[in-house]
């Protein structure tokens, strides 16, 4: 017996396969948003030193905000949440000492504003601050820890430091100037910050830390082994102990 179609049974349209051309630009489209995004938004950062602890540890690998505290621009400014650099903000900048260096600090002093340290406690505008982020190792330095009012010594500040800090001192008080910002960090008593390099100038500044999105285990100073040898080392060891070093709770933590 014939067998007839069931006209009540629609074709269905075939999909047309993607062709390697589509394929391709259809990759590199996504190529290129994901580039446009790294070098323009986000960027990947790893903290090097002690400096930021316990905020922030040594092997944090954080992204980095660069929109929001870049040069306002008219044709995008509706869609982007620009805002202007805070105090306790945390930022990485181009070391103003060492022109290529990558470093993080927070954000003490924004211009206008007036600091001065007593026996390591911060004072801004005439006021105590408080600090609950500070870490302290007991120990004391002259002028560390009564900043600006005692004299720097010639093998701890930078030259051009030595010779303008005096122009921006009054009544003993550091004068935040226009442009410029104040920065130490949070393990007070070990972070080479403002106090022996000066101000950062604005257009140093690259971005606001977001979140920490991998934290391993690293030693202090490993960021200074660049030869091959010491690279594939630490390679090893990152693969070898990806579990076991890894810190899982910092994972996605907040930087603040």
């Amino acid at each position: 017996m014939a067998k007839f179609k069931d006209t009540k049974e629609k074709d269905k349209p075939v999909k047309p396969k993607e062709t390697t051309a589509e394929f391709i630009s259809s990759m590199a489209a996504v190529f290129i948003t994901g580039l446009f995004i790294v070098t323009f938004n986000l960027q990947a950062f790893e903290i090097p030193s002690t400096s930021m602890k316990n905020t922030l540890l040594v092997g944090d690998r954080l992204f980095v905000d660069r929109t929001t505290v870049a040069p306002k621009t008219s044709w995008v400014g509706p869609v982007i949440p620009y805002s202007d650099i805070r105090r306790n903000d945390i930022i990485v900048f181009i070391s103003p000492k060492e022109p290529g260096l990558y470093v993080v600090k927070r954000i003490i002093g924004v211009p206008g504003d007036r600091i001065h340290l007593v026996n390591g406690k911060l004072f801004r505008n005439g006021e105590p601050v408080d600090e609950p982020y500070v870490v302290r190792n007991g120990t004391y330095d002259p002028y560390r820890d009564e900043f600006p009012s005692q004299p720097p010594p010639f093998d701890a500040v930078s030259s051009e430091w030595h010779v303008s800090l005096n122009t921006f001192i009054q009544g003993g008080d550091l004068m935040v100037p226009e442009g410029g910002y104040f920065a130490m960090g949070d393990n007070r008593d070990v972070s080479y910050d403002s106090r022996y390099w000066g101000f950062i100038p604005r257009a140093n500044v690259i971005g606001r830390p977001m979140f920490i999105f991998w934290s391993f285990e690293t030693p202090e100073g490993q960021y200074r082994e660049t030869g091959l040898a010491n690279r594939v080392k630490n390679f090893l060891t990152t693969a070898l102990h990806f579990f076991d070093q890894t810190r899982w709770r910092r994972t996605f933590r907040l930087v603040r």
